[in-house]
């Protein structure tokens, strides 16, 4: 299996039911140099549809994401239950996740990671909290790290 480095446009998947929230990190990730686009799940179930892990049939529906934020506070079904689905559904490695919470607390980021989160952040306070998030994670994320191929 061959790592990769994404090519831009990146496509990033954000699971995420504050419209507020969503504009910032769009805002966010247009203050930098890579190209990105987004497609947007506003609950959990939204997101298990995009991977079609709620019918048994894994697989991607609306292409390849090269990198998910997920909210774990979401209606319908909350982020920990996204994480175990792409733990354990998916027949191939998924993108890189990175759970972008409110939430501080240890029993959560411990969790997350239970559930095979690749990173743990805690939402910014302000636009230019934001775009040092998007700058860190285009560093790291986008720049450096190799990702699993894309399926076939």
């Amino acid at each position: 299996m061959t790592n990769l480095i994404p090519s831009e446009p990146i496509e990033i998947l954000l699971i995420e039911d504050n419209p507020g929230d969503v504009r910032l990190t769009k805002e966010a990730f247009n203050s930098i140099e890579t190209e990105t686009t987004f497609q947007v799940a506003r609950d959990g179930e939204e997101a298990a549809d995009y991977f079609r892990l709620r019918d048994d049939e894994p697989g991607l529906s609306n292409g390849n994401p090269d990198l998910v934020l997920l909210d774990l506070n979401l209606p319908r079904l909350d982020g920990f239950s996204v994480l175990e689905l792409l733990d354990t559904k998916l027949d191939y490695p998924p993108p890189p996740v990175l759970v972008l919470s409110s939430s501080a607390a240890e029993s959560d980021i411990v969790k997350s990671y239970k559930n095979a989160a690749n990173a743990y952040l805690t939402k910014p306070d302000n636009l230019i909290e934001y775009n040092e998030m998007a700058g860190a994670i285009e560093e790291f994320w986008i720049e450096t790290a190799h990702h699993p191929p894309t399926p076939s």
